[in-house]
């Protein structure tokens, strides 16, 4: 038998973590003196160090291996184990492939750009949302207006109130200077009911939205859209849907074009090209 010391020498692992190991049940002393506490291991438990350090060095954690060797470690139990493993980093070398794309677009729009651009763009889940909404063919994307003063007149008779921040959902696949396709939307409760004007649906969740928040006035909208849609081109992603303007901050009295407090959230569903 090998004391301790010894047995750190010939396996090459500290004491400190044969120590650990024993705590957590990997691997025990052949033999604990019951007067001086000394550890005895023998020759036959280097071949379990030896497996121990393996199965770490695939990336297995001190949990995983317990549960291994608790159960034996049989090819078949072994290869799913792997398997699993293999699929856990294949998802995080994909993860870490993005972060590495938006990080080199990131560094060739500084080297494009004289200063620091004011949007920051970031990709999010966002969550199914019921609505209650208009939409029509508006004479241009201001006339939006109109279609809030009915929505919200329908539900102050309706005794609804909104749940969150008005949005509009623009259904154009570009940008027209008339006759556009605009839908005015409103969050509301399970109680709301619709009519043949105004229609009460819920809007699906949205995995990946490309998002960026715009401060200042509604004339300087386009600054924050040729920002996102910059970002979304340099990124490799494609637009996969209607985009959002969702008003955080729009004042509490009429809405105006030029009023540089409010803070609108620009948001462009998108897809991986």
């Amino acid at each position: 038998m090998f004391k301790i010391g010894d047995f750190s020498k010939l396996s090459r692992v500290t004491v400190k973590t044969l120590r650990f190991y024993d705590e957590l049940g990997l691997i025990k002393p052949a033999k604990v003196d019951d007067f001086s506490g000394y550890r005895y291991y023998t020759a036959d438990q280097l071949p379990v160090i030896n497996r121990i350090l393996a199965l770490k060095d695939l990336g297995l954690s001190l949990d995983e291996i317990g549960k291994l060797l608790e159960r034996g470690l049989s090819s078949e139990r072994f290869r799913t184990v792997l398997e699993r493993k293999q699929d856990e980093i294949e998802g995080r070398l994909r993860t870490d492939r993005e972060l590495l794309s938006r990080v080199e677009a990131r560094l060739k729009q500084l080297e494009q750009e004289e200063k620091m651009s004011a949007y920051e763009v970031v990709v999010k889940k966002v969550e199914p949302l019921r609505v209650a909404s208009i939409r029509q063919v508006i004479e241009n994307y201001s006339a939006v207006g109109q279609l809030y003063g009915e929505l919200f007149g329908y539900l102050g008779r309706n005794r609804a109130q909104p749940t969150g921040p008005a949005m509009a959902i623009w259904h154009d696949q570009e940008y027209k200077e008339k006759d556009v396709d605009g839908e005015a939307a409103v969050p509301v409760g399970p109680s709301v009911q619709g009519n043949e004007r105004v229609k009460v649906q819920d809007m699906p969740a949205v995995a990946t939205m490309a998002c960026t928040v715009h401060k200042g006035s509604y004339q300087n909208l386009n600054q924050a859209y040729s920002a996102i849609m910059s970002w979304i081109g340099a990124n490799g992603y494609q637009i996969a849907g209607p985009n959002r303007e969702v008003y955080l901050y729009c004042g509490n009295g009429p809405a105006r074009q030029d009023d540089e407090s409010y803070v609108t959230e620009i948001q462009f569903p998108v897809r991986k090209g």
